[in-house]
């Protein structure tokens, strides 16, 4: 992994664990009227719970936010290109969902981005042009049936997906499912 990559990686689990985009951050320490490293990555400490490593990078980044250096591109930006693009409102929606669970990592892989905690538990694949394929790792007594389809023919590394077309379909039993995952991955 390059350290670009690495980076990336770094601002999505920062991310993904607190809950808020850099953006965000950047207007704490903005708000706060605090400029020295040590302050700032003190204050994100205190005041918002951030582990030292985020508190630290979160710092780095707002103080090179005036550099000439280009915001890091997201990953995600490049599976909603083109025909996809419509499906980004959904993909947004229903990463919101996963990130009630709980802390996760995100990687990004050629054409989806992989969830995982301490094991992989999901990922999230934009398949079509109208269709968010739903990946998830399921305990094997989970059986398929209805909208909870076997991966067998999808994806080998997953048990089960879920089509995901509409908001609609973000509703109890994709939440009970992705619960499910997001446990059995611990």
């Amino acid at each position: 992994m390059d350290v670009d990559a690495a980076l990336q990686s770094q601002i999505r689990n920062i991310e993904a664990t607190y809950g808020k985009p850099l953006s965000h951050w950047f207007a704490v320490i903005d708000a706060s009227g605090l400029s020295k490293h040590n302050e700032v990555v003190a204050m994100l400490k205190g005041d918002h719970g951030l582990a030292h490593g985020a508190a630290h990078r979160v710092s780095l980044l707002a103080r090179q936010r005036d550099s000439a250096a280009p915001a890091p591109p997201d990953p995600t930006d490049a599976l909603y290109v083109g025909a996809k693009a419509r499906l980004r409102p959904l993909h947004d929606a229903l990463l919101g969902e996963i990130r009630t669970l709980g802390a996760f990592e995100i990687a990004p892989k050629k054409g989806y981005l992989s969830l995982r905690r301490r094991k992989q538990f999901a990922m999230v694949q934009p398949s079509t042009t109208s269709r968010i394929d739903l990946g998830l790792i399921l305990p094997p007594a989970t059986p398929a049936a209805g909208r909870l389809e076997s991966a067998a023919k999808f994806n080998p590394l997953f048990t089960h997906r879920v089509r995901i077309t509409a908001a609609t379909d973000l509703d109890d039993d994709l939440r009970g499912w992705l619960t499910t995952a997001y446990a059995f991955a611990e």
